[in-house]
């Protein structure tokens, strides 16, 4: 009876370290949630409207799966900026811009995460007066991931999106994330 009891212990103690063990061992793994702040220009070309630049903020969410040192996942975003423009009295704002897509990485030490992204993004500029329009685009980007500790991490990267009507947006970005 205590050879049961003793292999019944050491089996729910085995399962229930499983999952920490699965972590160490693969510590991209896993879904994440993180807050955005960075800097946002927008190149609006051939319209007329100039270059507006400003502050951007924004939430993402995303999965990981790391095999070995290579890293693969989802993302999802939504984020807003400050970045406007005044034509003739006319304000002219970036409003929203979301985005969703992949990113490949490779782990370069054990806390950090070099990557590449791409995917679809849409954004809306809205005119003071006229309403808004969204322009559908394609976003790639690069940057690195670093463990703060825990399942805390850091994260700086740039991006490029071009959306219909020779619109261009150039984003320099950090992020604080948890992964769960």
């Amino acid at each position: 009876m205590k050879t049961v009891i003793l292999a019944a212990v050491a089996a729910a103690a085995f399962a229930v370290s499983a999952p920490a063990f699965a972590q160490d061992a693969a510590p991209f793994t896993g879904p994440h949630a993180e807050v955005l702040a960075g800097y946002d220009k927008l190149d609006t070309n051939s319209n007329g409207l100039g270059s507006p630049d400003g502050f951007l903020y924004g939430i993402g969410l995303g999965y990981d799966y790391q095999s070995g040192n290579a890293v693969f996942g989802i993302e999802g975003e939504i984020s807003d900026s400050t970045a406007s423009r005044t034509i003739s009295g006319t304000d002219i704002d970036a409003a929203r811009d979301l985005y969703i897509g992949a990113r490949a990485g490779f782990v370069v030490s054990p806390q950090a995460l070099a990557y590449v992204k791409a995917g679809y993004t849409n954004a809306r500029i809205e005119t003071e007066g006229f309403g808004g329009e969204n322009g559908d685009g394609v976003r790639v980007g690069a940057g690195l991931e670093y463990k703060l500790g825990g399942q805390v991490f850091v994260k700086g990267e740039y991006r490029y999106s071009n959306y219909e009507g020779d619109v261009e947006r150039h984003q320099v970005v950090g992020g604080l994330g948890i992964r769960f």
